[in-house]
């Protein structure tokens, strides 16, 4: 983690701003997340660096998050949130994870080797468009492929959207990211986010100007990395932007993301509504748009498939959590319940 000497290059923005109070101002201490640990968050603030150990009453944070301090250090409350990035929790836990707070652009980080991967650019841009953060695609390792490999790739992502901004860079040379310079601008946050092994912590560094990040190779067998980033943290760039580093991930279930997925798939969106029956499968149905599209060769069968994907995903993590969360309501009410009542037959 860098330090940090002001709230504005800490990220801090009007939207923050407007929460706080006079009593506030006068007697809190603003900081903001910059690790997050198993059994403790790291805060920076102008006064520096404060380890906070986390408690069961903390409502759930991450790194991004603002906070507000007491004199003595102490928690005191958590500022709304301008943009929030979450998944459900590897493997079968029923659990949400967060992982990113009030960003401002996500740099979604895929390499152009053999690990490229147009269904996982498409889950991220997903997250993105739910999440409201501006997202741009960083194509790393073309240094790693031909000419012709890297134009060809590049070129498929920018044909997912008009509007998306797409770069192939060579994380090791720090004058081929020069084009990413727009976004690495004082007081924006950004998010690097990427499968494991495509090289984010490589661009991390350039970034940054230092190690701050390991770095390891990827398997030779199927070109899938290996984890090196284990932690989430803040850095501060010398552009004077906020960078915000995660862990590779090599599962990223969504959940709570229907609005993103119509968005970054609008064109398979639109000709669903043009089919005969409402709830078409697109399957052998008469009149389905969606089949005549397919056979005109006018939308990508992969990108279909993959549409059809992220929605069933979507609506059966979002169908899980959503239980989850009304049992862990239940239980906290339950709990202040017969706490009230303990307190009343005491006398209190």
């Amino acid at each position: 983690m860098t330090s940090f000497s002001s709230l504005n290059q800490l990220g801090w923005q009007p939207v923050f701003q407007q929460q706080l109070t006079l009593d506030d101002y006068e007697n809190t201490q603003v900081s903001r997340i910059a690790e997050h640990h198993r059994s403790q968050f790291v805060l920076v603030s102008e006064s520096g660096t404060t380890p906070l150990e986390i408690h069961p009453s903390f409502p759930s944070m991450t790194v991004g998050d603002w906070v507000l301090l007491d004199d003595a250090g102490q928690f005191l409350r958590l500022l709304d949130r301008q943009s929030l990035f979450a998944r459900k929790a590897a493997g079968s836990k029923v659990k949400e994870q967060l992982i990113a707070a009030n960003v401002d652009t996500a740099f979604i980080v895929c390499a152009l080797d053999n690990d490229f991967s147009l269904n996982r650019i498409e889950r991220y841009l997903a997250m993105c468009s739910e999440a409201d953060v501006e997202p741009v695609v960083i194509l790393t390792k073309k240094d790693l492929v031909d000419e012709d490999t890297m134009y060809d790739r590049k070129q498929s992502v920018e044909a997912l959207s008009p509007m998306l901004y797409v770069e192939a860079v060579n994380g090791l040379d720090a004058g081929t990211i020069d084009a990413l310079k727009p976004w690495l601008k004082t007081g924006k946050t950004l998010v690097v986010m990427g499968s494991s092994g495509v090289g984010k912590s490589t661009l991390v560094n350039t970034l940054v100007g230092d190690d701050v990040q390991a770095t390891g190779g990827i398997r030779e067998s199927d070109s899938k990395g290996r984890h090196t980033t284990t932690s989430r943290s803040l850095h501060c760039l010398p552009s004077g932007a906020v960078l915000l580093d995660t862990p590779g991930m090599r599962e990223l279930q969504i959940f709570d993301t229907e609005e993103g997925i119509s968005n970054v798939f609008a064109d398979i969106k639109e000709l669903e509504a043009q089919c005969r029956f409402s709830d078409c499968q697109h399957d052998n149905e008469p009149g389905c748009a969606i089949r005549a599209a397919l056979n005109a060769g006018t939308i990508d069968e992969r990108r279909l498939n993959n549409y059809q994907k992220l929605q069933r995903e979507d609506a059966r993590n979002s169908a899980t959590i959503a239980t989850k969360r009304a049992k862990d309501k239940a239980f906290t009410q339950m709990v202040y319940d017969v706490q009230k009542q303990n307190r009343k037959n005491k006398g209190f």
